[in-house]
């Protein structure tokens, strides 16, 4: 377990990956407006998950370790945080990372309710903005709640779990 985390288990769950080019639907469309999307080039996209018992004393240790882990691969070939590609950042909220299977079908009874959900994945991507400011990397996000419909270009499925 990551520090933050209770003895009863992890309160967040993420999953990170580089990609080169990433574009996520934020508003489908409709009978009046065509879909919206946001994108970001080369950088991480981080899908995310909150837990029951989740609050947002967690959220500042988790912003920290997700921007500064050295997961980014460098023109060079080295492995760089985001902030020192500087690259990009899309936060796409995922609910499904909280599904156990049951039988032949998944459950979600441990995520957080959808209005805590919803204020927390509103702050953590405020102060992902507010970290990333001075290094001038941009943050995209997901719209909580949506289905999220996700193009990704990577050169390798460099993918990470990381429970908070």
């Amino acid at each position: 377990m990551a520090d933050g985390s209770s003895c009863t288990g992890p309160v967040a769950r993420t999953v990170l990956q580089q990609c080169l080019h990433a574009q996520l639907q934020v508003k489908p469309e409709d009978e009046q407006e065509q879909a919206q999307w946001v994108q970001i080039e080369r950088g991480m996209v981080i899908y995310i998950c909150f837990f029951k018992g989740a609050t947002e004393d967690v959220l500042p240790k988790m912003v920290s370790t997700l921007l500064n882990v050295r997961l980014c691969e460098s023109s060079s070939g080295k492995m760089v945080s985001v902030l020192d590609l500087p690259g990009s950042l899309l936060v796409v909220p995922q609910a499904t990372l909280g599904g156990k299977a049951k039988g032949r079908s998944m459950q979600y009874h441990n995520n957080v309710a959808k209005e805590d959900g919803m204020q927390l994945y509103a702050r953590f991507v405020a102060l992902c903005q507010q970290e990333v400011t001075a290094a001038g990397v941009r943050v995209e996000h997901g719209t909580y709640g949506n289905r999220q419909v996700l193009h990704i270009q990577t050169n390798g499925p460099y993918t990470h779990l990381m429970e908070f």
